[in-house]
């Protein structure tokens, strides 16, 4: 396949550059992670990085746009600026990013253990984009045994105008929930989760190169952006534990962190899901559900 070569040089310098400097991951950040299921490195990479990664996938639109989503009314801003899905399988700039060695050591301090790599996107959310309806990275990958871990980074300033991630608390130790169908009119994915009154998205307000790592469970998604002239910029990659024998088909070739692929099997999709009961007089999520949507 085509490697587009647009920027390649100068961001690939950067990151062997970095590759020499000492980086410990705070304590207090490993102990959030485990608690809480997410934990934000602020500013892990610079702004100079970032201006130069967001104008390489602005050229990539322009020059190689793919459709994605089954979005094709041109009356919707993300036909326009549809996401980027698996660039780094034909983008050597998209792959350098995903297996950078601060993602690596952030990854492995909060994990134990050096992940593998499996996905990477790139979102534009231009004014007037739809979010993204509550749901687990879980759901799609299937994980087995473990998990997936997500490294989120804001290319632009991400709040609430322009439609930034919201998180849920206290839901990265739930098993993957049953789906219902989502609102299309304010989400481009039509799958979400329902959530028990006191489980509300929180906001969570970024600059751009902060990196938000969260566990494949916790639930997440964003609103529409409502700004009349922001982007809301976000480049993504998906990596699961190491640990890991099986993840969804559409996942692999699966990496390692130094570029190499690993050999693991196929996992199936859909099966038992949580349903939330009441126990005590608290919501509990229990896999006494089956979710046939997406079933292998």
């Amino acid at each position: 396949m085509a490697i587009f070569v647009r920027y390649n040089l100068p961001i690939l310098q950067m990151l062997i550059d970095r590759e020499a400097v000492e980086m410990t991951v705070p304590a207090t950040q490993v102990q959030e992670f485990a608690a809480q299921g997410y934990t934000i490195a602020r500013g892990l990479f610079s702004q100079e990085e970032v201006d130069q990664l967001r104008e390489h996938f602005f050229w990539v639109n322009r020059e190689h746009r793919r459709q994605s989503d089954d979005i094709t009314d041109e009356s919707d801003p993300l036909a326009l600026y549809p996401r980027v899905m698996q660039p780094h399988r034909w983008d050597e700039t998209s792959m350098q990013w995903m297996i950078d060695p601060r993602l690596n050591e952030w990854m492995a301090s909060i994990l134990g253990r050096e992940p593998y790599a499996v996905q990477t996107m790139f979102y534009f959310k231009p004014p007037g984009a739809r979010g993204q309806a509550l749901h687990q990275d879980q759901f799609y990958l299937r994980v087995d045994p473990g998990t997936c871990v997500a490294a989120w980074m804001a290319v632009d300033r991400c709040d609430e105008e322009n439609g930034c991630l919201r998180i849920v608390p206290g839901t990265h130790d739930t098993p993957v929930l049953c789906t219902v169908d989502a609102d299309t009119d304010v989400s481009f994915t039509d799958v979400t989760v329902e959530l028990p009154p006191g489980y509300d998205p929180v906001p969570l307000i970024m600059d751009p190169g902060d990196v938000l790592f969260f566990n494949g469970q916790l639930v997440h998604g964003s609103y529409p952006n409502s700004s009349a002239d922001r982007f809301r910029c976000a480049l993504i990659g998906h990596y699961i534990v190491g640990e890991a024998r099986e993840v969804a088909e559409w996942y692999h070739p699966v990496l390692r962190m130094d570029g190499s692929e690993v050999d693991l099997g196929v996992s199936e999709r859909g099966g038992p899901c949580g349903v939330w009961v009441d126990r005590d007089g608290e919501p509990v999520a229990v896999l006494e559900g089956f979710d046939k949507r997406y079933a292998s």
